[in-house]
């Protein structure tokens, strides 16, 4: 009796499924947590901020992104452009030997999910150098058991209002140059007023307090400032990042490609949990595919107006 089986096509189709419908469940905590920056309105934010810091806080932060976002995105990509060049789309009309089947629904369906590829495959790379290496907020220590976390910002006229309700501090380039006077002129003596509280200043030995000074003028120091920038500076990571987050949501552009980044995203995460649904058992008659159809419609639309709001309510509304 010959041993069966699975055809490697087929596991592998099953694994880029499985690493889909898992992305699907991070997208949905992304866009809710994001959401929560601008729809908290009177709130400034505090949503946004306790659930990034909740997850800042995780231990072994990293080896979990790697392990469990890393390593599905890039082996959900990685197969799904193999099949795009290696699927057809047939709603278009080429040739009279290969007719265009236009009037399928699904036939949209599914040259939709092939060009969102595309969208999602460039916006992630996109977003992934922008929010993890660009503007991504600097971290120094300010003492024991404190750290500070910095960003670079540009000057308008509620940046001022929105930090102090954030309890975040603001630098400009005379600003960050006292600091570098303070440090010459005092030596191992902290400005608690503006980097450490006195608690913490008189518990440092001296030795140990100039240290964590010089880092933190160095990391103050570090970003290069225009004339209409400034640093924002939290002990809170959230705080910092919901900074960064209202800082690209002021460009015009960044709020238009980051609308079509989500939209592309909603849109494909559904569609595909839809097929998802159907590959593996779940919505085997007619019935259970047009109620699965409908939930997914409802998921697409609730989702993409979260994201939506994040994107257009953060600057314009909750943190003007």
């Amino acid at each position: 009796m010959t041993e069966k089986t699975l055809p490697q096509a087929y596991v592998n189709r099953r694994f880029h499924s499985l690493a889909g419908l898992w992305l699907v469940v991070f997208l949905l905590e992304h866009l809710i947590t994001n959401s929560q920056a601008a729809l908290y309105i009177g709130d400034w934010g505090q949503g946004f901020v306790n659930a990034v810091n909740s997850l800042h806080d995780l231990p072994y932060l990293q080896a979990i992104e790697i392990l469990f976002l890393g390593f599905p995105i890039l082996f959900h990509a990685v197969l799904g452009i193999k099949y795009i060049f290696t699927s057809k789309s047939n709603v278009f009309e080429k040739s009279k030997q290969k007719p265009s089947l236009s009037k399928y629904p699904r036939n949209h369906a599914f040259s939709w999910q092939r060009l969102t590829s595309w969208i999602l495959l460039a916006g992630l790379i996109l977003h992934i150098v922008q929010m993890r290496f660009m503007d991504y907020p600097i971290s120094v220590k300010g003492g024991i058991g404190h750290k500070y976390y910095m960003v670079r910002v540009d000057m308008d006229p509620g940046l001022y209002r929105v930090a102090s309700r954030l309890q975040a501090h603001l630098y400009n380039e005379q600003q960050v140059q006292k600091e570098k006077e303070n440090l010459l002129i005092h030596g191992q003596k902290a400005d608690a007023s503006i980097t450490y509280d006195p608690q913490t200043a008189s518990q440092a030995q001296e030795s140990m307090l100039n240290e964590l000074l010089t880092e933190y003028v160095a990391k103050l120091s570090k970003k290069e400032l225009k004339p209409n920038q400034v640093i924002a500076v939290s002990q809170s990571f959230g705080v910092a990042t919901l900074l960064s987050v209202r800082q690209i949501f002021k460009s015009p552009l960044m709020i238009a490609l980051y609308t079509v980044f989500v939209i592309a995203a909603c849109y494909h995460a559904f569609n595909g949990l839809w097929s998802a649904m159907i590959a593996w058992g779940v919505t085997l008659t007619a019935r259970s595919q047009v109620v699965m159809r409908w939930i997914a419609i409802a998921f697409t639309i609730g989702l993409t107006l979260l994201g939506l709001a994040a994107i257009w309510l953060t600057s314009l509304v909750n943190l003007r």
